[in-house]
């Protein structure tokens, strides 16, 4: 059986409610071409998806805005050695901004860096007196290997989420650990960030991506283990999780199984549809543009109205 055969089992065709397109892409990323000639991308992608052609998927999904996450925290991973770092990671935020700024009625940027660097509270600073990037901030917990169980990761996160918030600045944060590096990821971590991350943070939108896991699918029992903590708090209304959001990106792929789309399913009705973003992720690559993206996300077995709110749902950075 093929990768669509696995969906046939719990897949109807969606109603004419439930393709009603999102209003917002709540997760998309733009690569500049130095980004892509770190990574290895093939020269004949270097020079895009720029802006333009994400207007164009965009479009053609009637999708009227969307987020640029900044990819430049790759510049600070640990597994690199960049020269110049800072002024790299500037550069990206700044090209980020730039391709954003283009369409400034359809798409706003967010900065981003690893906040495990010493740099890291003047690129808040910097970032928040740029009118085109001080909206908020995306951190990649992964990328940087930020580890939850370690104290002064966690002392050094405290610093950015406050300073953010002193900023007026949402959070976008891709909290999934380390999977290459098999980082401890489970409830122990997820308390952490409930009880000594968030709470620095207290005023300002923070959205968990990819239901803290990382995708494609939601085939990660460590991530779905941090969800079920997370789930908890908003459901005894922990003060924390008062502008706590997540975002479904990439988790509705073509692997789903029937199992695995209601677990999803479970998480998001335990959040509450209301917390609930839509994002397809980086148009690249095996990822699902955002018009396929949203068709895959439609075909979970939730009602007509609940994906009418997800698609309705538009996070504070957008104002």
């Amino acid at each position: 059986m093929g990768r669509i055969g696995i969906l046939l089992p719990f897949l109807a065709v969606a109603s004419a409610s439930a393709q009603r397109p999102p209003v917002a892409d709540a997760h998309q990323h733009l690569l500049s071409p130095a980004i892509a000639q770190l990574l290895g991308v093939p020269a004949a992608s270097a020079s895009g998806p720029d802006a333009s052609d994400l207007i164009a998927l965009l479009d053609s999904a009637h999708i009227q805005r969307a987020v640029l996450l900044s990819v430049a925290y790759m510049y600070g991973s640990p597994r690199r050695t960049v020269v110049d770092e800072y002024a790299k990671v500037r550069a990206e935020n700044d090209w980020t901004a730039a391709q954003a700024a283009l369409y400034p009625e359809r798409l706003v940027a967010l900065c981003s860096f690893n906040p495990l660097k010493p740099y890291a509270l003047e690129e808040v600073d910097r970032c928040a007196a740029d009118a085109r990037l001080h909206r908020g901030i995306k951190l990649h917990f992964g990328n940087s290997d930020v580890q939850l169980d370690n104290p002064e990761h966690v002392r050094l996160l405290q610093r950015v989420f406050q300073a953010a918030n002193e900023h007026g600045m949402a959070i976008v944060v891709h909290m999934r650990a380390s999977i290459d590096r098999q980082r401890p990821y489970g409830p122990a971590e997820a308390h952490t960030f409930l009880e000594q991350v968030l709470p620095y943070a207290p005023d300002v939108p923070v959205q968990v991506a990819h239901f803290a896991g990382a995708g494609p699918g939601y085939n990660d029992p460590a991530a779905d283990s941090v969800m079920a903590v997370l789930a908890e708090a908003v459901e005894r209304h922990d003060p924390a999780t008062a502008h706590l959001w997540f975002d479904v990106a990439s988790l509705a792929d073509l692997t789903i199984s029937s199992q695995q789309a209601a677990l999803l399913v479970e998480r998001i009705r335990r959040v509450g549809v209301e917390r609930v973003l839509y994002g397809s992720d980086a148009a690249f690559g095996n990822n699902l543009r955002p018009r396929e993206g949203w068709e895959a996300f439609s075909r979970l077995p939730l009602t007509d109205l609940e994906l009418t709110t997800i698609a309705g749902n538009l996070p504070p950075y957008f104002q």
